[in-house]
């Protein structure tokens, strides 16, 4: 059986950092990866017109001063090909692939003896003293259970696990499930090749458009002189983002200049739009709605048809009260011949089945060639609680989790000894390569004052912690009215406890608690 210091899950971000910083301590390491090269989230997500939501100079890793000044990205919102072939050279860069084993899935991990006995889908037996898992917030994916989707002879294709070859979609009736970030990103990239798209809609998306463009040499080279600057700005916001405040309360300016700021966000794209214009969008009811009806005006001023724009139009829940997608020609790709919106809420005409030939609602029937699924994750904690994880006394994470999850900094979990977790449950939902370079800095200082023994979180750090978590959320309109039905509270899963899964008091708040705990030796983990 072969052994090592510390078993890595996964060869996206997370992995490629946390297998740097091992070696940095001299530690024995192994990464474990489920595709067939690195990438995580960039591997799996092949679906057209997948892209990043962050922008490209801030959404990369900063551990290797040669990954800064050797690496030119092409576009402001890098997409998937660019962002698979930049981690390819992350891997390459940094020579990790040596330690890295692909195509290779964790089914169960075992902890006893002070350390973890971990299975393989190949059949091989590892043992490690410390595992840490980078698996992702959005990983696990979500089919919801339409009667009949067995039956459907067409072509059947989940976004997430879109075909490394593509899909030959030239003269084809596509039906697309889903219009969250995915969705929003292929609808209109689908929509230039196929015959016909029909888009069935349970719940309509705030969409700012992102203001894609390409990058400029000179702002290339700018952007590289500045980089650590740039990363210091943006582990001081509050999403991890290098922004600059907004114009304070929205509601203390007159409508003119409301609106004006708010045109001023929307040219700028994306998260500026939320983050630079108010800064109390997300906790002012007022200043959302001001936000959420520039939206709305914005999409009746470019969706040509009326009840289309109207059916586009978000209402009964607030603006961020779902994750906000960055759109490009989201709304346009409804002023297409080829393109249909179908409302498929509990207010229009909701799926009854999938048929062999496409899919019925309430009031219709559908023929379909290609029908795509983009309906989400198992979100924060499904990756993790996929796996048979057993602790301490045989319990699995699935079991202690089954009333929402517990963590200690969304790293740690009383109970399982040695066991790590990059961006894990209650950790912050914000531009993730920065929370995930921040998060292998704390685990890697953890394990080095570990020094080899077996260390855990304690029940009392766990249960403050979830405390904080809840509070951090309670100023905020996240949570409010029904129909905040999302992933960050666990709603989109049937039967999956409701709660925060995610932290929400600010990323750069949870980087100085985390830089904190670390300064006084690690309070709320305990040492054998």
């Amino acid at each position: 059986m072969n052994t090592y210091d510390v078993l890595i899950v996964g060869a996206g971000f997370s992995g490629l950092a946390m297998l740097n910083r091992v070696r940095e301590s001299g530690l024995s390491a192994r990464v474990i990866e489920a595709g067939a090269n690195v990438g995580g989230t960039w591997f799996w997500n092949r679906y057209p017109g997948a892209r990043t939501d962050s922008e490209c100079y801030y959404y990369c890793l900063s551990f290797n001063k040669e990954l800064v000044a050797e690496w030119t990205w092409s576009e402001r919102y890098p997409g998937q090909p660019e962002m698979q072939r930049y981690l390819e050279f992350v891997a390459d860069r940094a020579d990790l692939r040596k330690d890295i084993t692909f195509s290779t899935r964790v089914t169960a991990m075992e902890y006893r003896d002070e350390g973890w006995d971990v299975s393989l889908d190949s059949g091989e037996q590892l043992r490690s003293r410390y595992v840490v898992t980078g698996l992702g917030f959005l990983t696990d994916p979500h089919v919801p259970d339409f009667p009949g989707l067995d039956t459907f002879s067409g072509d059947l294709h989940l976004t997430c696990r879109w075909p490394a070859e593509g899909v030959d979609l030239r003269g084809k009736r596509v039906g697309v499930i889903g219009t969250g970030a995915t969705g929003v990103q292929a609808i209109p990239v689908i929509a230039q090749e196929a015959a016909e798209v029909v888009v069935f809609q349970r719940t309509p998306n705030y969409v700012v458009p992102a203001q894609n463009r390409p990058m400029d040499p000179d702002e290339i080279a700018d952007l590289k002189a500045r980089h650590y600057e740039i990363l210091a700005k943006a582990r001081a916001h509050s999403f991890a983002m290098p922004f600059d405040a907004g114009h304070g309360a929205a509601m203390a300016v007159d409508e003119d200049e409301r609106r004006r700021i708010f045109s001023d966000g929307w040219a700028r794209g994306g998260f500026r739009f939320l983050f630079e214009t108010f800064d109390d969008l997300i906790l002012d009811p007022a200043a959302n709605e001001a936000a959420a009806e520039f939206i709305r005006s914005k999409i009746r001023e470019i969706v040509h048809d009326p009840a289309t724009a109207e059916l586009l139009s978000p209402r009964g829940y607030p603006y961020s009260g779902k994750r906000p997608p960055a759109g490009h020609d989201y709304y346009e790709a409804y002023n297409r011949d080829n393109v249909r919106l179908v409302d498929v809420s509990a207010k229009g005409a909701p799926i009854q089945e999938i048929t062999p030939t496409g899919l019925r609602t309430a009031d219709a029937s559908y023929e379909l060639d290609v029908l795509v699924l983009a309906t989400g994750f198992d979100a924060v904690t499904g990756a993790l609680t996929a796996i048979d994880i057993r602790g301490r006394d045989g319990i699995t994470l699935k079991e202690k989790w089954q009333d929402g999850p517990l963590t200690f900094l969304g790293t740690t979990t009383a109970g399982f000894p040695n066991l790590f977790m990059i961006t894990g449950p209650l950790s912050p939902f914000a531009n993730l390569p920065v929370c995930i370079e921040k998060n292998v800095e704390w685990i890697g200082a953890a394990l080095d004052h570990a020094a080899g023994r077996v260390v855990e979180a304690t029940e009392e750090a766990e249960q403050d912690w979830a405390r904080q978590t809840r509070e951090a959320v309670e100023p905020t309109l996240l949570t409010e009215g029904e129909g905040v039905h999302t992933w960050f509270l666990g709603a989109n899963i049937p039967g999956k406890a409701r709660g925060v899964n995610v932290w929400f008091g600010g990323a750069n708040n949870y980087f100085r608690i985390c830089d904190d705990n670390a300064e006084q030796g690690f309070p709320g983990l305990t040492l054998r």
